[in-house]
């Protein structure tokens, strides 16, 4: 349930607020304190409920396109507060935001549609964003956002590390360090009650062990990765950082938009062929985008930031990926995973188109309006395919919240 007057996402600067009215609330029990700054200045804060050594840390907006995780921040602080059995011995950690800049950049609080959400999208290039920087950095060019989060883990060193995130069209999964027992059910029960539909084809999770419907434990160390030219390996990420302590991280995923395509286990009736044509339309739509760009650079000289980097590396990962789907077979053959698959063939250039768009329209360029209208065709198409049916934000909180706190007290059971 919303904090504020309105059913929205919450901003950083709102957040903030309500965390510290909470502290103003409940000095005896709660804190906020900054515990680091991004690249452009911007306090990260850490909201604390407890006092106890046994801690669980949560993560939201690691990517700024993943508005969810702020509500469920708010919604988990509360809880906690007035629920003993979530406090006893354990203490509950809320980063308020990973990514203060990024989130800055993303501007639909209250998305009408998949057309107004890329409107106003962004997401950072990989080597920005604070999770997955450590996979293509060394460590001594990590971003001040990363080593604020790490110094965070190192601190508190979390039996349960829960990083809040989101997918635009699709269904709810969890990813996990490590396996936790009996956090299938509560999960599935949950979704099903809010009629959310579980990816259990989930492309970013194919190959992984499954230990319930969407619910997807992370290959160990050293396991071939599904698609070898993508840079950001989970294994490298923030989320092995808590491993050092014992402890695990849970990453548990909702939709902004449902789709009762992902959650269909039936075999598909040839998937080869499915990967391949969907590989030459990601292919063909990057292109598209990759055209206008060449186009537009001269007219953009002296032109950079974010949103030009992020459009860029998107349209840079398009020829690898493509390879990877097309020279080997398929990693899953469910009508779920191609689901999937079609979902990421679609999402990757028109998120870059619409970054692009947003550089273009900024800079009053010729080739923003016909830019538009792709993004606006591309929306639409990726809608109607999939049957986009609006998650209520109630909803989408209210799940994610009860999956943590489902994650949190089985994983306890673990540690114990």
């Amino acid at each position: 349930m919303s904090l504020l007057p309105e059913l929205r996402y919450p901003t950083v600067t709102e957040l903030t607020f309500f965390a510290r009215a909470l502290t103003t609330h409940e000095p005896g029990m709660c804190a906020l304190r900054q515990v680091g700054v991004s690249r452009a200045g911007r306090p990260l804060h850490l909201l604390s409920v407890g006092h106890a050594r046994r801690a669980v840390l949560v993560v939201a907006g690691a990517h700024a396109n993943e508005p969810t995780g702020g509500s469920t921040l708010l919604t988990l602080a509360e809880r906690v507060l007035h629920e003993r059995e979530l406090r006893d011995g354990t203490s509950w950690h809320f980063l308020l935001c990973a990514d203060p800049d990024g989130a800055s950049l993303h501007v639909t609080p209250a998305p009408r549609s998949l057309l107004e959400y890329h409107l106003g999208f962004f997401r950072p290039a990989v080597p920005e964003q604070p999770e997955w920087s450590p996979a293509v950095l060394p460590p001594d060019r990590l971003p001040p956002e990363t080593r604020a989060l790490t110094r965070v883990i190192d601190e508190l060193r979390p039996y349960l590390q829960v990083t809040l995130h989101g997918t635009d069209l699709g269904g709810s999964w969890v990813q996990l360090t490590k396996d936790i027992p009996g956090l299938a059910e509560p999960f599935a029960k949950s979704a099903a009650q809010l009629h959310i539909p579980v990816e259990t084809g989930a492309s970013d999770a194919v190959g992984w062990p499954a230990s319930g419907p969407g619910v997807h434990v992370m290959p160990a160390a050293g396991a071939d990765a599904a698609y070898p030219s993508m840079p950001d390996d989970a294994r490298h990420s923030t989320w092995y950082h808590a491993h050092r302590y014992g402890g695990l991280t849970a990453v548990v995923e909702v939709p902004m938009w449902a789709s009762d395509m992902v959650d269909d286990p039936a075999p598909h009736p040839d998937p080869a062929a499915a990967i391949r044509r969907l590989a030459r339309r990601l292919r063909q739509d990057a292109t598209e985008v990759e055209r206008i760009l060449v186009e537009a650079l001269p007219r953009l000289e002296g032109v950079d930031g974010p949103l030009l980097r992020a459009a860029r590396w998107a349209l840079e990962l398009v020829p690898g990926l493509a390879a990877d789907w097309t020279d080997t077979p398929p990693a899953a053959t469910t009508m779920a995973y191609v689901g999937s698959v079609d979902a990421f063939a679609r999402r990757l250039p028109l998120r870059a188109a619409a970054m692009l768009w947003r550089v273009l329209h900024e800079s009053d360029d010729r080739a923003a309006p016909p830019l538009e209208r792709l993004v606006e065709t591309w929306s639409d198409a990726f809608a109607d395919r999939f049957g986009a049916r609006w998650v209520p934000l109630e909803h989408q909180v209210e799940h994610q919240s009860r999956t943590v706190v489902a994650a949190a007290l089985h994983a306890r059971e673990r540690a114990a």
